[in-house]
């Protein structure tokens, strides 16, 4: 397992870090707890979370993803083997903090729920799932709108929220942050901010990144390169529709597309060509589709982690096997001519 630095601190976390939103809808605490002890036997030592988990985000199901890792850590000891990152949820999530936007108030509150449900004292890496003021991600990007933001109040919060991370880091609470769902202009205000007042500075970004969704190649891969913030990417195989399941209509039981009718908005009539065409790529140099998206993922120069989520023990040790494949330079090749043909598929 490869190891990097998270941004400028002293963490080194795991190439692959593992993703945990299925637990608590799509898998047991049994199977969360199995997962993890495999993970971890694999010498992933990087856990990511959020209070919002599981998804498809429902009100029964808010926590409990933190909850089965924390009785995990509770059971097993092992706590120090891991460096645990999770999320504040941002505005507009009715049943928490009746949808409150991230503020002074609101971090803290998350914060103390978080270590309770975790049963742990601190939290590595505390991240912001996504901005007050609207953002591209999720498919947002054809509605997106910053001309309608204040820029003073935004630049406000933005203090308000590193002030208050910072009390937190002095309490012992929180080790450090990272943004999530973020733009370039976000981050780099963060950054200013934080420089101009002494207060904690962003160490990562956890955006989507992955053959059908690679908006981070542009203005974001250069922050991450000039100011050393790496890149956490999630749904490097764009919830599962990278490996063609959910083609021509199909619907497969367990998956998260039979749990929520909008789970599946990255299969769709604008990615299916891009998608077939990255299963030919990979069929005709005999590669799992997947394990050829995930590999180029972790091979980008600004990537620090890539976060996988599996459903089960199968996909799991395939996406972990991933690391271990190599992409010739007839595959790279052949991705650049698809990214050509289709370079914004979802």
């Amino acid at each position: 397992m490869k190891f990097n630095k998270l941004g400028r601190t002293e963490l080194k976390v795991s190439e692959i870090c593992l993703g945990t939103m299925t637990w608590g809808r799509q898998n047991t605490e049994q199977e969360a707890h199995q997962q993890m002890d495999y993970a971890l036997d694999r010498e992933i030592n990087f856990f990511d979370t959020a209070e919002l988990y599981a998804v498809p985000t429902i009100p029964e199901s808010y926590g409990l993803t933190e909850q089965y890792i924390g009785t995990w850590f509770k059971n097993s000891g092992n706590r120090d083997k891991v460096i645990l990152a999770t999320k504040i949820a941002g505005e507009g999530v009715p049943w928490i903090r009746d949808g409150s936007p991230i503020n002074a108030s609101s971090i803290r509150k998350a914060v103390e729920g978080s270590l309770k449900r975790l049963q742990t004292d601190y939290i590595d890496l505390y991240q912001l799932h996504w901005p007050n003021r609207g953002h591209y991600h999720f498919s947002n990007a054809h509605d997106f709108d910053p001309f309608s933001q204040d820029t003073q109040a935004e630049l406000s919060n933005m203090l308000e929220v590193l002030e208050t991370l910072d009390a937190l880091v002095r309490d012992g609470k929180i080790r450090h942050i990272g943004l999530s769902n973020e733009s370039a202009w976000g981050t780099m205000q963060y950054l200013r901010l934080s420089e101009q007042n002494d207060l904690p500075r962003v160490a990562s970004i956890q955006n989507e990144y992955g053959l059908l969704r690679r908006y981070f190649d542009h203005d974001l891969a250069e922050v991450s390169h000039h100011e050393n913030v790496g890149l956490l990417a999630y749904s490097a195989l764009a919830a599962g529709a990278l490996s063609g399941k959910y083609l021509d209509g199909q619907i497969p039981k367990g998956t998260r597309g039979e749990l929520s009718e909008g789970a599946t908005y990255r299969n769709s009539p604008q990615s299916e060509p891009a998608i077939r065409a990255y299963m030919a790529l990979a069929k005709e140099h005999g590669l799992d589709v997947c394990q050829m998206g995930l590999k180029f993922a972790l091979d980008r120069p600004f990537m620090t982690s890539v976060i996988i989520g599996a459903t089960n023990m199968e996909q799991l040790k395939t996406d972990i096997d991933a690391k271990d494949i190599v992409l010739s330079e007839d595959v790279l090749e052949g991705i650049k001519q698809i990214y050509v043909q289709y370079p914004r598929p979802i």
